[in-house]
């Protein structure tokens, strides 16, 4: 194994807290294989590169010889973690967690090596507790312990409901730790709650403590909110090349270093030098995040297919051409009784829109166009035979070319 120095160097990249440091110190003094846990509910089926920070700070543990172990929330996932909730989680079925989870393990591998990988699901030993083991291990935490979570104690004072079945939430999951035997447990700055009543547990049951690291949550290609679908600024580890290039190329300067070291594939000491050499103005931030786009796609695709998605980036924005493929896509052209179609119904069924209502804010300010030509405002209304073959457009990034059904 490397030097501790260096591990340690390298486990701290990007992290904000490794609670208690002088433990991790001890536990990589060894020299042993570490178990590295991540628990994850599979709440949602499609991972995003927010979802993939954790998972690309565990494969830094499996190049560094230790092992993963990843748990799915099977069991856990029935109640919904509540950390930065401010009302209850809807629960899911078992079907759709099972459902989520095998698209999200899938998605977890295309990160981390299924050789030092670990896996295992919460449900296996929480689903075998009993009620007089169930009091045992609540009688290990108080109501003002679990009160002290800034979530609770936020929709206490405002006197909005707790169920007590999400006071539950963390005691589970720190019983996956003592399942597991967890020497570091990592998560989100939101869960270092959850993660610390783990290494409670884990002490009071007479067991090694485990060491806590958490990471931040990366913002969106806005710059601002945390990444999320529902906030539409994410990035999808599944999406096509070009239009994974293309967010990464909309994120704001000041954000680059963010995804060097939590969303690239760059070995820490690679993301070092290229943030240093863009801070000192070595680096034009333009070259700096083709280089990070470029990483981050062939990651998740190929080196060949980053160089593609380049090339059609190019093509769009620098030489304001349409993408050399453009996918051709069947739609039905409705007709209303003067004859024509109407547009936002067809940019909704294409998913170039959530809404019609969002479909003709896009018209009225200019975002869609017709063979290269910008629709005017309020145009929502076309005849078929306009529409038939035509190259549409909508924003910088969507194209297709509509074909009659």
């Amino acid at each position: 194994m490397r030097p501790i120095e260096e591990q340690l160097h390298i486990i701290k990249s990007g992290g904000v807290t490794i609670v208690p440091e002088a433990a991790m110190r001890a536990k990589l003094q060894r020299d042993q294989p570490l178990r590295i846990k991540l628990g994850v509910d599979p709440t949602a089926p499609d991972l995003h590169l927010g979802h993939a920070v954790p998972l690309r700070k565990l494969r830094q543990f499996q190049d560094l010889g230790h092992l993963v172990v990843l748990i799915i929330g099977n069991g856990t996932a029935l109640i919904g973690d509540p950390s930065g909730r401010n009302n209850t989680r809807p629960p899911l079925t078992a079907e759709q967690i099972a459902a989520n989870a095998q698209t999200y393990v899938d998605q977890a591998f295309r990160i981390l090596d299924r050789e030092k990988t670990e896996l295992n699901w919460n449900n296996d030993w929480l689903g075998d507790l009993r009620m007089a083991d169930m009091l045992r291990l609540t009688g290990q935490f108080t109501v003002a312990r679990v009160l002290e979570r800034d979530d609770f104690a936020k929709r206490y004072a405002a006197q909005q409901p707790i169920s007590l079945h999400e006071f539950l939430y963390p005691v589970m999951q720190a019983y996956d730790s003592v399942a597991v035997k967890a020497d570091v447990e990592i998560g989100g700055t939101d869960q270092l709650f959850n993660l610390l009543a783990g290494r409670e547990l884990m002490e009071k049951l007479g067991m090694e403590p485990q060491v806590c690291l958490t990471l931040p949550l990366l913002e969106g290609t806005d710059g601002v909110q945390k990444m999320s679908k529902s906030y539409g600024n994410y990035v999808g580890i599944t999406e096509p090349a070009a239009e994974m290039f293309g967010k990464l190329m909309s994120i704001p300067d000041a954000l680059m270093p963010r995804y060097l070291y939590l969303a690239a594939d760059y070995p820490v000491e690679e993301s070092e030098r290229l943030v240093q050499s863009w801070e000192v103005g070595d680096l034009h931030p333009n070259v700096l995040k083709r280089q990070l786009a470029k990483n981050i796609v062939a990651a998740y695709h190929s080196s060949a297919a980053a160089e593609s998605a380049e090339a059609a980036f190019d093509r769009v924005f620098k030489q304001h051409q349409a993408p050399s493929e453009v996918v051709e896509i069947a739609v039905e052209l409705k007709v209303d009784e003067d004859g024509l179609t109407y547009l936002p119904a067809v940019l909704v069924e294409l998913g170039f829109a959530a809404s019609a209502s969002e479909a003709r804010r896009l018209i009225d300010g200019g975002g869609v166009q017709l063979n290269g030509q910008v629709l005017a405002a309020k145009s929502y209304r076309e005849a078929p035979k306009h529409l038939e073959g035509v190259l549409l457009q909508v924003g910088k990034r969507k194209f297709a070319r509509l074909l009659p059904k």
